[in-house]
Order: C-alpha cells, then sequence, then structure tokens
C-alpha cells in the first residue's frame, strides 16, 4: 500500500475570496481560513507530484505547498478558473529538462485546451516554444476504472457539472470531487468505500445549477458512505466559522494549506 500527502493549495470557488476589488461577501476579513484562491490540490508520493487543475492562482499556490517540481497533471474540466495558470507548466518543464509533462483529461477539455493554448501541445513558431505537454485522453471505458502513473494508482469518474461533465477523481480511501451538481449512479459506485471525500459545496444554501448544494453533499453521502467529507469550491457566501457551527459531524470545511494522507 502506497501513502500519498495530500495538499489542498486552494478551496475558494471562481471568484476566490476575497473577490476582485477586496470584496469578502459574507466571509470575516480576519480570518485567515477564509483566504482562498481557486481550486486545486496536490498529491506528493515519495516518488511522485501530482496537481490537479491549473487554475490562475497555480504559481503562487505551488510556491506556498513548496512544490519543486509537478510530474504530472490532472483535469477535472476546462472552465477558465481550473485551467488558465496552464501556462505556469512551462517552467515546470524547462526546469526539469524532462521530454513532455503528462497531463490527464477527457475529450472535452482536450479539445478547449488545444484550442486556447495549442503551443503548449504542438510548440511555437520557434525553438524558444517546443512542446511541454503529452495529452492522455480518457475514453469512455476508462472511466470507473483504475489508472495508473508511476507509482500512483486513481480511478477517474465523470460528474455532472450542469452545462457539461467534469471528471472527479479516486485515489483509493479518498476522493475529489470538485465542481458538480449532482453524481450518477456510476460515480456514486465508484465512490462508495472512500473514508474522505473532498466535495464541490459552491452551491451551498442556494438552488444553483452547476454546483451542489449542502443538501445534495448530504443526499449523496447516504450512499458513499464517506466518514470525512471535506468541503472545498467555497464561495464569498460562506464564512470558515459560520461553517464550523454549521456542519453536521464528519463534515468540514477545507481552508488553502490544508494538510491529509490518502492510501492506495
Amino acid at each position: 500500500m502506497t501513502q500519498a500527502n495530500i495538499t489542498i493549495m486552494g478551496c475558494g470557488n471562481s471568484t476566490g475570496v476575497p473577490a476582485i476589488g477586496n470584496y469578502w461577501g459574507a466571509c470575516d476579513p480576519s480570518e485567515p481560513k477564509n483566504t482562498r484562491t481557486r481550486c486545486s490540490i496536490a498529491l506528493q508520493s515519495d516518488e511522485t507530484t501530482l496537481v490537479i487543475d491549473a487554475g490562475p492562482d497555480l504559481r503562487t499556490q505551488s510556491n506556498a505547498a513548496g512544490l519543486s517540481t509537478i510530474d504530472a497533471l490532472l483535469f477535472t474540466h476546462h472552465h477558465s478558473d481550473h485551467v488558465n495558470g496552464i501556462d505556469e507548466l512551462r517552467v515546470i518543464k524547462h526546469r526539469s529538462q524532462k521530454e513532455l509533462m503528462d497531463v490527464f483529461m477527457d475529450n472535452n477539455t482536450h479539445q478547449d485546451l488545444k484550442t486556447r493554448f495549442h503551443y503548449l501541445f504542438d510548440g511555437g513558431k520557434t525553438n524558444l516554444y517546443p512542446p511541454i505537454l503529452n495529452p492522455n485522453i480518457f475514453e469512455q471505458k476508462d472511466f470507473g476504472h483504475e489508472q495508473g502513473f508511476r507509482d500512483f494508482k486513481f480511478t477517474p469518474f465523470l460528474q455532472d457539472h450542469g452545462t457539461c461533465n467534469s471528471v472527479g477523481y479516486r485515489f483509493g480511501d479518498t476522493a475529489y470531487s470538485v465542481d458538480i451538481y449532482t453524481l450518477d449512479d456510476q460515480a456514486i459506485q465508484t465512490l462508495q468505500g472512500v473514508s474522505t471525500w473532498i466535495v464541490d459545496a459552491a452551491g451551498y444554501k442556494n438552488d444553483n445549477p452547476v454546483h451542489a448544494s449542502l443538501d445534495t453533499i448530504l443526499a449523496l453521502n447516504k450512499r458513499i458512505g464517506a466518514a470525512r467529507v471535506i468541503l472545498t469550491s467555497l464561495s464569498l457566501a460562506m464564512d470558515y466559522q459560520t461553517l464550523i457551527d454549521e456542519l453536521p459531524e464528519g463534515y468540514e470545511p477545507a481552508y488553502d494549506g490544508m494538510r491529509l494522507t490518502c492510501n492506495f
């Protein structure tokens, strides 16, 4: 069995907290755990560092987490708050002197990134900008089935994000479900048996068409059975101490820099 350390590098929704204009919404500015960058996590074994998503805060997050390199990157989906830091990978590639960096994603994400960031896959017009990414595209048969990268094993699964699908990832006894509205039976089956579930809660108490509400998460976890549920993608409406006071036992809000472990 392999153990990996997980760092929640960012737990904020698409705006971050505070949002531009120094807007804190319902979040108390004096609570450090209310300062949130966009969603991303790092998983580190003795041999390998994986990162999920490359949002616009990737450089700041990686430096804060003490990452010296990234061996592979797993994308959940193509929305800007999850991909717009992808250009930072050029520096990682240059410093590591490796051939190409492996990136994992579904086909929709690949097509979007190939359009917006084509030079990272195909190279630029001069030798100064070589290709840096090796895309690994999930096929339909891959969802719900274990994949591997070096010493890591993970299982991707599809999630309903309202306007598109996103990809969740299970690493042994821990799973990461960011940017979901709900989950179908296949996803729930993949998640059953996890002890820790890190999950999108940006819907909070509202009727949000693209993000899960607390009621949805509670209902889903009755079928999944995770003993520890860590809420991420926290919005301007979600004050850290307020969440601590109102969440039931076994549920807690994430914060930037939070650390935990997983076994797979």
